[in-house]
């Protein structure tokens, strides 16, 4: 990158769910308890003809929140199966809402819809290799590496991978975190499971390949003095 030069800053791009993936869904309305039979953790319940209330044991819900099935659905309270994978938060934020309305369930509710299992893996050469939990919605390939101690001094800047798992299908990216272009890569902002992987400019060797190299430069070392002998004395 060029100092003193601006470059174009692109919209990060919404995250949108995935099979396995946990998420949190919180109702409320101004009468909690018209919201409470759709919140996890609180128990289970259904809504008779008659608008009563009546508790039941659901499965589906914990409060550690829905996790997207391999139909790519969660089972939700009273509103059952709905299907939320490829949709961002927002959309299903809003098909949650409109649902509860259209049913007549609550007539303004607010809804909070959160990922739980946003967790980046960092390898290679870096400061420290870990999983990075991340509380957010979004962080960037730059910030992951600053959480992950940095670039250690062996590691490849030009070559910063990015492993992603989309639809069932593994894609490797390579990155220049030196060059102006890693704003434009798709891998910028990471996603979900993404897998980080900065390549050392030279692997480090173990003490035996160092004692092997060693014997190695010294028999070149002997083997070029008997010849230079040899030739000389000739």
């Amino acid at each position: 990158m060029a100092p003193d030069t601006a470059y174009l800053a692109l919209e990060a791009p919404l995250l949108r769910l995935q099979k396995n993936d946990r998420i949190q869904i919180v109702v409320s309305a101004s009468a909690p308890e018209l919201a409470a039979p759709f919140n996890s953790g609180v128990g289970s319940y259904r809504v008779g003809d008659d608008g009563n209330v009546s508790t039941v044991v659901d499965r589906s819900s914990s409060t550690s929140g829905y996790t997207v099935d391999q139909e790519g659905t969660i089972g939700f309270p009273i509103l059952g199966k709905m299907r939320v994978e490829g949709l961002t938060l927002e959309e299903v934020r809003e098909m949650v809402r409109g649902a509860l309305i259209a049913k007549e369930y609550i007539n303004n509710p607010t809804v909070k819809v959160e990922l739980l299992n946003l967790k980046i893996s960092v390898m290679g050469a870096v400061g420290s290799q870990s999983v990075l939990q991340v509380p957010e919605a979004q962080i960037t390939l730059l910030e992951a590496i600053t959480q992950a101690g940095g670039l250690s001094i062996l590691a490849d800047p030009q070559a910063v991978f990015v492993i992603r798992e989309q639809d069932g299908v593994r894609k490797k990216y390579v990155n220049d975190i030196e060059s102006k272009s890693i704003f434009d890569s798709p891998t910028y902002y990471l996603q979900q499971n993404d897998i980080v992987y900065v390549e050392p400019r030279v692997a480090p060797t173990t003490p035996r390949e160092q004692r092997n190299r060693q014997f190695l430069s010294l028999s070149i070392a002997i083997t070029g003095f008997i010849v230079s002998m040899y030739t000389l004395f000739k």
